[in-house]
């Protein structure tokens, strides 16, 4: 997002979605151990992974990616700013543009979902979200929210939304009404500008704004289960500027397969996640 300032698993995952794990249920307390007045003990870190490049593909150099998620073959793709924002649908193989409508130019699009045959884009400021038929993309209908809008995806049920806070909001997905929301800790430590989401197998993946780091939420809880550290996949030095940062995250639930990309990246990168090591052993953990 450029010049704006933030106002604002339980179920496992397998290649994508093995590494991750469950997050892991605490022992119940003895019963004959009585309350202490004892400081809590220290938690255990959250897993960091690390990451393969499975494949690069071409993508849009001038595109400002808000948003990305993947169906029958194709990607969707939400740009921003205002004057250039965008729905874009791009063949993988060769990131051509097959299909694109352009939104109003005092719009600054953001996060994208497909809910049903139909497509669902964020703006930024204007407390709505436009509802696009998947196929041609004409408009639908539209949904009001309060607050900014940043990141959007769903669980099957109910849209989540992120704002840059260190909040997920759930939405209802047809009137856009918010039924709930939880905060987003690691180890009890908010985690702020939360950005562009994808929901994978039972987790949300979460995007942190100005960072090379995704956090896996369980959506349940709001507990980070696990980072994906993307350090290195496109350094800082081989982008155009300070906001060409990593932003676009798609899965293929078929095949398994997860895509990420950034704003004003030229190479969509279809990567897999390594288990972090495990520093007791010196061994990779499985």
């Amino acid at each position: 997002m450029i010049t704006r300032v933030p106002t604002r698993v339980a179920t496992c995952l397998l290649a994508v979605t093995a590494v991750f794990g469950c997050a892991a249920t605490p022992a119940p307390a003895e019963r004959s151990a009585p309350p202490t007045q004892s400081a809590e003990a220290p938690r255990p870190a959250v897993p960091v992974h690390s990451f393969e490049v499975v494949r690069a593909y071409p993508h849009d150099a001038a595109a400002f990616t808000q948003g990305l998620v993947y169906r029958d073959g194709f990607l969707y793709e939400s740009t921003g700013l205002e004057g250039q924002s965008t729905l874009r649908k791009l063949e993988i193989e060769t990131g051509r543009v097959v299909q694109r409508r352009a939104v109003a130019p005092d719009i600054f699009a953001e996060g994208l979902t497909i809910w049903g045959n139909t497509l669902v884009q964020l703006t930024w400021q204007h407390r709505m979200a436009f509802v696009y038929a998947l196929t041609t993309f004409a408009p639908q209908s539209t949904l009001t929210y309060d607050g900014e809008g940043w990141g959007l995806t769903h669980d099957g049920t109910r849209l989540i939304l992120s704002d840059g806070s260190a909040v997920l909001r759930f939405l209802d997905p047809a009137s856009g009404r918010e039924t709930g929301r939880v905060p987003v800790t690691d180890r009890g430590r908010p985690v702020v500008d939360l950005n562009e989401l994808e929901f994978v197998r039972g987790s949300v993946l979460a995007n942190v704004w100005h960072t090379d780091r995704i956090a896996v939420i369980d959506p349940a809880t709001g507990n980070v289960t696990a980072w994906l550290d993307l350090t290195g996949l496109r350094p800082a030095s081989t982008r155009q500027d300070g906001e060409a940062v990593l932003n676009g995250i798609a899965y293929d639930e078929a095949r398994d397969r997860l895509f990420v990309t950034g704003k004003r990246w030229p190479t969509l990168f279809e990567i897999t996640v390594r288990p972090p090591l495990n520093a007791a052993r010196g061994t990779t953990a499985r």
